[in-house]
């Protein structure tokens, strides 16, 4: 109990600490670069993820031109 009274008033401090300076570093967070930074790997992922379908669109379309000759269609 004597711990919690020692405690409690500085973690009402240091709570107080952090509000203060998380807005100041909120403010420093650089928005514009990261939105351009997540923007930029969407693009990479989204190019990647397009070059994999295209790529296995054109192997299944050459796998059922084989089966149609196989059976002869």
């Amino acid at each position: 109990m004597e711990g919690a009274r020692w405690a409690g008033p500085r973690a009402k401090r240091g709570f107080r600490t952090a509000v203060e300076r998380g807005e100041d570093l909120v403010d420093r967070i650089p928005v514009d670069e990261v939105v351009d930074q997540v923007r930029d790997y969407v693009d990479t992922a989204r190019g990647a993820i397009n070059d994999v379908v295209r790529d296995e669109l054109t192997d299944l379309r050459k796998a059922v031109r084989r089966q149609r000759k196989r059976i002869g269609i």
